[in-house]
Parts: C-alpha cells; structure tokens; sequence
C-alpha cells in the first residue's frame, strides 16, 4: 500500500497518463453533464454532444497550429493511421517504400506490416544502430529516396525521449517528393508543434500523456491540399457536409476534415477529454516546459552520480520529456518499478530500461525523493 496516496508529487509517468490537480473532479462533472443530456426526454442530445466534440476538435487545431477544418476525431494514433492510408489516392503506395523508424510506436508498426501486401507498398524499417537506444536522423535520410511515397516520423521516442529533427527531415522528405507524417503523441501539449512550420502532411495524436485526457480521444490532422485528393474506403453519413443528406445516389464527401469521419462519431472520450483540454489550453506552455526540464535535469545529474547509463540524449534540447535509463541485470525493472510504487514513486519500465516523466503535479521535493530511494535500491549495502 502507498505511504503517500493522492500526493502525486513523485509521478513519473506523463509518457503515458498525464495528471493535474483537480482532474478527476473536472472529469466527474464533464461526465455527469453528459450523462445529464443524454438521458433527458427532450431529444436535444445531439447538438450538445457534437458541439462539444467540434469544442474538443477547435482546441486541438489551436494547439498544432492547424488551419480550420482539417482535424478530426480518431479512437487511437492507429485507428487514424489506417483512416489516412485507405483515404488516399488510389495507387499512391503501390510499387513504392513506406519508411518508419525501429524506435516508433510498434502499434504503427504492426498495422503498417499487415496492410504492405494489401496496398502493394514495401515497408522500410530504419533500425537503430548496435549499441543505440534511438534511430538517428542521418540513418532515416540515408534510406530515404525518391521510391518513397510515404514516412511516418516519430516525432519524440516513447522507448528513449529522443526528439526528430522534424523541419530537417520534413526538408529531405519534400526533396524525395514524399508525404510525410508524424506522431505527435509523446511531446503534444509538452513541447510547442506547428504543423504548417514546416508543413506536413498528416498528422496524429491521442489525448492521453501531456495532455492529460482520455483513452479513444485520438485525433488526424490532414493538409487541406491532401484532403481534397483523398476518398477515404471508410466513409459513412457523417463522412459528408450534411449528414442527414440520405439519398443513395447522391453521397459526396465534405470539403474539410469531415470526410475522414464515417458513422455516428465516438464522442464520449472527446467529451472526458475536453475540461483536461481547457485546463491545458489555459495554461502557460513555457512554464509547464520550465518546470519540467528543471525536474528533469535534477533527475539526470541524480541517475548519472549513481553510474546508471541513459537511454535518452543526455542534451536536453534533443529529447521530448522523459528520461529513460538502463537498469543493470541484477536489478529486475519490473521489481524495481513495483519497490519505487510502495514508496509512492509512479514510473514504468520496458525491458530493462525504467521511464520517467515528470509533469505538472511532480515536485522537486518529488524527484529527490525518487533519487534517494532509487539509490537505497541500486546500492543496497550503502543505506
């Protein structure tokens, strides 16, 4: 049992649910509207329910800088993957490469396998070099040519923390005539993102991590230009301008990001999402940043006194949020995890290398503490 339940001074795991103070009473009552609305005898559900989705979908677009009407809901940064690869044009792929890197989230990779033979694309791995814990720029760039209709860039490591040099890579891809795409997932809400400087050509998100939402609160961002080319094979009533328009013989898509939508649109984890939206939405970006490249820098100069090697750069301006480092053999990762979460101290780890990131609700007095125990655990004949 936690020694310290509801502190949350030493949570460490923005990289895969992000807190603040008061979001499970925002969340509560963001719910318990809902369900007020959609349980009353008046047949008025609808308009409050997509109002607050398109709400949900505006405060998305400001924050990635996107043009009006090109977002749109998703259940997850894979479901949208596939929403974007079945909208566009017809043999766009075919007889081409797909590059992703070894180090992007496996979920892309697993779906990205299983539609190659479909859509008659060969998928290109960019592996990460022996010894590496991330896949450099150079070595994307280097696999990177003109038979390449499509890369799907990572835009900050959920394994290392790394960060792409997106305007780098996004200037390669333009000169190879690609359509690129990033996953924002693992620094959005963190770390500012414009997805016209540099522009690209889709984006993908989930409102969980640092933005402190929900689960099924993903969303797409597509290029205005793309959008008009594309015809997605998933398509429904709400896929057109009007979606009452019912005639069989006269479906067309909307002119805007409403053309990747289908059927009645899974709104109840946008509207969980939206008061951690607003809350976001309110705050100072250079301040939640400050806070937690100072946590972060406390953490590093603590890890690297004890001799624990990183598994992230250790320059900070090259990575998203987190710190990841290798645990020796001795010390099993899973144990370690379960020992810090008696203490109160929330991280996770995958394989042997632990995962840390700390966010809004994490304090200084958070992190030393996380240090010292993490000690005690590494050098146990020292206490």
């Amino acid at each position: 049992m936690s020694i310290l339940p509801e502190t949350g001074d030493a949570y460490l795991l923005y990289h895969s649910i992000g807190q603040y103070d008061g979001k499970k009473e925002d969340m509560a009552a963001g719910l318990t509207d809902f369900s007020q609305v959609w349980g009353a005898f008046n047949g008025d559900q609808w308009g409050d329910v997509l109002g607050k989705r398109q709400q949900f979908i505006d405060l998305w677009a400001e924050l990635i800088q996107a043009p009006k009407g090109t977002v749109t809901t998703t259940e997850s940064v894979t479901t949208g993957l596939m929403s974007v690869i079945g909208a566009l044009p017809e043999g766009t792929l075919r007889g081409k490469k797909v590059l992703v890197a070894e180090d992007g989230f496996p979920s892309l990779h697993f779906l990205l396998t299983g539609l190659a033979k479909r859509f008659e694309f060969t998928l290109t791995t960019v592996p990460i070099r022996q010894g590496g814990n991330w896949v450099e720029a150079e070595d994307i760039i280097s696999e990177w040519d003109e038979d390449v209709a499509l890369a799907l860039l990572t835009w900050v490591s959920s394994t290392s923390s790394h960060r792409l040099d997106i305007p780098q890579l996004a200037a390669h891809g333009r000169a190879m005539g690609s359509l690129i795409g990033v996953d924002l997932t693992q620094a959005a809400g963190l770390l500012p993102y414009d997805v016209m400087a540099p522009k690209v050509d889709f984006a993908l998100s989930t409102s969980l991590k640092w933005m402190c939402g929900t689960p099924g609160a993903g969303i797409i961002y597509m290029d205005h230009d793309l959008l008009l080319r594309c015809e997605p094979e998933l398509r429904g009533w709400f896929s057109q301008d009007n979606p009452f328009s019912w005639a069989l013989d006269a479906f067309k898509f909307a002119d805007d990001a409403r053309r990747l939508d289908s059927g009645t649109p899974a709104s109840v984890s946008a509207l969980a999402s939206l008061p951690a939206m607003k809350w976001r939405m309110a705050q100072d970006s250079d301040t939640i940043a400050a806070h937690n490249r100072m946590l972060t820098a406390i953490l590093q100069a603590g890890l690297e006194e004890m001799g624990l090697v990183l598994a992230s750069p250790s320059d900070p301006e090259q990575r998203g949020g987190s710190l990841m480092v290798t645990l020796p053999d001795r010390l099993p990762a899973a144990d370690v995890v379960a020992a810090l979460r008696e203490k109160a101290i929330y991280m996770d780890n995958r394989s042997q290398i632990l995962r840390m990131s700390p966010g809004v609700i994490t304090t200084k007095d958070g992190v030393l503490r996380t240090l010292a125990t993490l000690r005690e655990i590494v050098f146990p004949t020292q206490k």
